[in-house]
């Protein structure tokens, strides 16, 4: 059991990542954009094969003559975030004071999972990851959505969606579970006789 912590030890004293792109600075790149995890608890089994597989790939395409660095990143925002600020602090707080609270358990967060991830042996960049609550990666997004406007593609229509009204925020699917249920009604659908008007009505662009 001890050898492992030896070995991550020797790799971090002897800058292990760091010779690796230096090594492959010439070399070909591979690049793996790592959907990241939430900032939120410890890490569990899903975690963990997620990023060995991703790792012995990296460690595959490097050995194959390519460039392959890691970065490793977090996803700082959402409701699993709130609702434990929430928990912890209750729901009488300002905004400015969830975010702080938000993005103080984020970055505690953070720390816990780097340390168990280096401890399976992935290599990374753990010293400068990506995180989305960073000021630089928000303004980058605010920027992409304004050219999404600029180009037509955002508009106010009708969808449907899952709403928590304790929350008082939409829901992703994944956090909404269904139940079985006999009902008396029925939907049916009906052909529709004037795309353009009923569009019109329900203040939309089109339909489609």
């Amino acid at each position: 059991p001890q050898r492992e912590p030896q070995t991550l030890q020797r790799w971090d004293s002897i800058g292990l990542y760091q010779k690796l792109r230096e090594i492959g600075k010439d070399r070909p790149k591979f690049v793996l954009h790592d959907g990241p995890p939430y900032a939120n608890g410890n890490i569990h089994i899903g975690h963990a094969v997620n990023k060995i597989l991703k790792d012995m790939i990296l460690r595959s395409k490097t050995l194959a003559g390519f460039d392959a660095p890691y970065v490793p990143g977090w996803d700082c925002h959402g409701l699993p975030i709130e609702h434990k600020v929430e928990v912890t602090h209750g729901k009488n707080l300002s905004a400015d004071r969830t975010r702080e609270l938000c993005r103080a358990y984020a970055s505690e967060q953070i720390e816990g999972q780097k340390s168990e991830f280096i401890r399976l042996g992935v290599l990374g960049d753990w010293s400068n990851p990506y995180l989305t609550m960073n000021f630089a990666n928000e303004a980058g997004e605010i920027r992409a959505l304004a050219e999404m406007v600029k180009g037509g593609f955002v508009f106010k229509g009708l969808k449907p969606v899952n709403w928590c009204f304790d929350c008082g925020s939409a829901l992703a699917e994944a956090e909404v579970e269904y139940q079985d249920k006999k009902s008396s009604t029925i939907d049916v659908a009906f052909p529709i006789a004037d795309e353009a008007k009923l569009a019109a009505a329900f203040g939309v662009p089109s339909l489609g």
